[in-house]
């Protein structure tokens, strides 16, 4: 297709004829700038490093009432992966006219001042603020700059297909090795510890409508009451006891407005490394396979239209395939740090797990998450070359399954028995998890390649991607939703286990007020175990038990779909559907 129509105007040197290759172009330049982009977007799945900052941002050592909860900041990662994979289905065709340098510059923009937009709405503490500019402008910044490497990186590719495209989306998986210690850094270095007032028995405390007062120079002020773990969390540990409301920050708001900046550098800087291929282009010494050995890999040697291959049954069952393999990993990466924390941060203190598992060892996960995601996105890629991509879903679905219904018998036995063992399992469970959850995203491109040939793989790609976007609703809502049914359930579980009058002296109201109490996050399951009757079992591990049921769910009913895939009828292969455009 001719782009002399975009050949005109200022910003003509971003599109796509002004950027074809010599003869001599290195095809080995692309992939670095395709990783670039890639790692600087790919830290959304970082995203749950975010969660204890927002959520306790005007309380910083602990949430107060005002704080924004935890379902709230998840649907703002929700926001992003659905703003992705719309950009991404209006995008690809758009992506095929103008380039990926173009695409690339657009998402820069996007994605940086996203950030720089939330880190606004955190300042002034308006949630939709964040939303709009991290959720939706950043997440069609992620769109924009996942899809713009992968045709580009196929066609320079043809030989190696899967290693092309994980080589063009390992970066995404490996956004969090790097942002996960960045966002960190930043965070304690722009946190303020909010005032102290002293010990919780040294102080008369007032309830409220649920929420906690004291009286400081004849003026009442709101607080919040922090246990030893939760103050020892803070950037500078500070000691167990009462902290004035609004007094203190947790740096969300500088690290949001210094990632903005950098990511915009980076992703225009390698934007501008994108080359396209001259037309007829080929690898020296590269020959086409035959037809034998593309039938054997369920390989076409065809093209089918973009617009054709929304009409074949293959486009929805590879959709379905990505965005239930989606939904299973994507819950648990935006609350991952938390979840590892509930899990196993419950250990009673002097124990070898609760000395293990702190603030930094959640940190870490979240960063080994990124380095497993990334790993697996090139290894599974590859071995889809040898294995084919339908055998290479298959291992997904089926090991994938066993894995997550092992994690609610890790949970529900390190409740009972606090053994290091059992985080052992946990840790290596989720990290093969989270290399089949990246493989599936390098592999789904290749898969596309094979499915629908390479013509406008870039569009349906793209348009596929929409599959992303619902699993970017369905797994954290989900992991909300039986989180917060498992939380109600043990709140109540564990209030009837309670002497009333305990209740009364620990909280300052009565048993019979209980949902406002929880509403204002004045009674949690943590301060409820600190007067449980000795020997009561801790049900924060169990909370994901029933989710993990539900993803392993899902990955029955996408092993299924992937089983039944069929080559694509030649009646939708374009010298049948589009004669006109092939030359």
């Amino acid at each position: 297709m001719s782009n002399s129509k975009n050949s005109g105007g200022f910003f003509s040197f971003l599109l796509k004829d002004k950027i074809i290759a010599s003869k001599d172009f290195n095809r080995w330049r692309i992939p670095p700038a395709s990783i670039a982009i890639h790692l600087c977007i790919g830290s959304v799945y970082a995203w749950s490093i975010f969660n204890p900052a927002l959520i306790k941002e005007l309380g910083v050592v602990s949430s107060s009432a005002d704080d924004w909860s935890l379902g709230a900041v998840v649907w703002i990662f929700s926001v992003a992966i659905v703003s992705l994979g719309l950009a991404a289905a209006i995008a690809g065709k758009w992506l095929e006219d103008v380039g990926p340098r173009c695409v690339g510059v657009t998402a820069a923009t996007l994605w940086g001042g996203g950030f720089i937009i939330g880190s606004l709405g955190i300042y002034t503490h308006q949630l939709w603020l964040v939303y709009l500019g991290y959720g939706f402008f950043g997440g069609c910044g992620l769109g924009l700059g996942y899809v713009s490497p992968v045709s580009t990186l196929i066609r320079w590719f043809p030989d190696r297909r899967g290693m092309a495209t994980g080589m063009a989306i390992m970066g995404f998986g490996g956004g969090a090795m790097i942002g996960a210690p960045l966002k960190k850094f930043l965070l304690d270095y722009f946190s303020k510890a909010p005032d102290y007032l002293g010990a919780e028995s040294a102080l008369t405390l007032i309830t409220e409508n649920g929420r906690r007062f004291a009286e400081v120079a004849g003026e009442k002020v709101e607080v919040v009451v922090a246990s030893a773990a939760e103050a020892a969390q803070m950037a500078v540990p500070g000691d167990a006891g009462v902290y004035v409301v609004g007094t203190g920050n947790t740096g969300a708001t500088g690290a949001f407005l210094t990632l903005g900046i950098v990511y915009f550098v980076i992703m225009i800087l390698a934007s501008f490394q994108y080359r396209v291929p001259a037309e007829g282009w080929a690898p020296k010494g590269y020959t086409p396979p035959s037809p034998e050995e593309s039938a054997a890999k369920m390989k076409t040697l065809d093209n089918v239209h973009i617009n054709q291959a929304i009409k074949t049954p293959q486009f929805y069952q590879l959709w379905i395939v990505l965005c239930f393999n989606v939904s299973a990993g994507i819950g648990v990466i935006g609350v991952a740090k938390t979840m590892m924390s509930e899990i196993f941060g419950s250990a009673p203190s002097g124990t070898e797990l609760a000395s293990i598992v702190t603030a930094t060892f959640a940190g870490t996960y979240v960063l080994m998450i990124s380095v497993f995601n990334m790993c697996g996105r090139i290894i599974w890629a590859s071995l889809s070359d040898y294995i084919g991509r339908k055998n290479t879903y298959h291992c997904f679905f089926v090991l994938g399954t066993l894995l997550y219904l092992s994690i609610p018998f890790t949970a529900s036995a390190v409740s009972v028995n606090p053994s290091v063992m059992f985080l052992v399992m946990f840790y290596a469970a989720t990290m093969i998890i989270f290399t089949m959850y990246g493989g599936g995203f390098a592999t789904i491109p290749a898969y596309l390649a094979d499915m629908f040939g390479t013509m406008h793989v870039g569009g349906i790609h793209g348009r596929l991607l929409t599959a992303w976007s619902t699993a970017g609703v369905l797994g954290p809502f989900a992991i909300t939703y039986l989180r917060n049914m498992s939380v109600t359930d043990s709140i109540n579980n564990l209030v009837s286990k309670i002497d009333p009058s305990q209740f009364m002296d620990k909280f300052g109201a009565p048993v019979e007020n209980l949902e406002e109490l929880v509403k204002a996050k004045t009674v949690t399951v943590s301060k409820l175990m600190e007067i449980a009757p000795q020997g009561t079992v801790d049900p924060t591990p169990s909370l994901y038990n029933t989710t993990m049921y539900a993803m392993a769910a899902l990955l029955v009913i996408a092993f299924f779909s992937n089983l039944l895939i069929r080559p694509v009828n030649s009646k939708h292969h374009v010298q049948n559907t589009h004669p006109g455009v092939l030359k």
